[in-house]
């Protein structure tokens, strides 16, 4: 199994299931769209190894930035501002990944199609979405108001066919916890709000694994 190095991202397995699916390795080339702080593409960077390229995307020049500072040490990583509608790449890419960006965007499959037109024919397209209302603490449904659409992961295999991808496996996960520890820190950074003792499941992310039709 493939081996991340994310030891606090309370939604490691999903990612390192899917990563394991498709056989991510050295040599290949990938794109990390909404690269945000660049964890992901840090995880990403050290799998496909020097001879690997992966390109951290964001439309935010101060996360790009983050990026790009995250992976200094990897010379492999190209970080480059751009709105995931407007991908847009210098080469083919075998791999384009998306975690907890379609939620923000105006039109999620408009993205889905950027990112397939961004991979080689037959190459894959994994994003991972979340169901937020699905989530509870102490029993109460989970909200996010800034997200356009918080509950994007209830329609993300209908939107990868929307977006002409070809789908080769689906599924949806949900950590757990009570009390102190990782699932209640990350609720905590997520949201501000301590959960204390309460009982805690976060919104159950959905994965998709894609490809693009050869």
């Amino acid at each position: 199994m493939i081996e991340l190095g994310l030891r606090n991202d309370v939604y490691r397995r999903p990612l390192v299931t899917a990563l394991d699916r498709l056989g991510l390795r050295e040599g290949w080339r990938c794109v990390d769209v909404g690269a945000g702080g660049g964890d992901v593409t840090v995880a990403l960077a050290e799998i496909v190894g020097r001879d690997g390229r992966v390109y951290a995307v964001d439309s935010d020049p101060a996360a790009r930035d983050a990026a790009a500072e995250a992976a200094a040490a990897h010379a492999q990583v190209i970080a480059i501002t751009q709105a995931g509608e407007d991908l847009l790449l210098p080469e083919a890419v075998d791999l384009a990944f998306c975690r907890f960006l379609l939620m923000h965007v105006v039109d999620p499959v408009r993205v889905l199609r950027r990112m397939a037109g961004a991979v080689r024919s037959g190459g894959w397209v994994v994003a991972q979405e979340p169901i937020t209302s699905a989530g509870r603490v102490g029993g109460t449904p989970l909200s996010m108001p800034g997200a356009r659409d918080a509950d994007v992961g209830a329609l993300l295999p209908a939107l990868a066919r929307d977006a002409g991808l070809e789908i080769v496996d689906a599924w949806a996960e949900a950590p757990a916890g009570v009390g102190p520890g990782p699932v209640g820190d990350y609720l905590c950074d997520l949201t501000g709000v301590d959960p204390g003792t309460e009982a805690v499941v976060l919104p159950p992310l959905v994965t998709v694994v894609a490809r693009r039709p050869s």
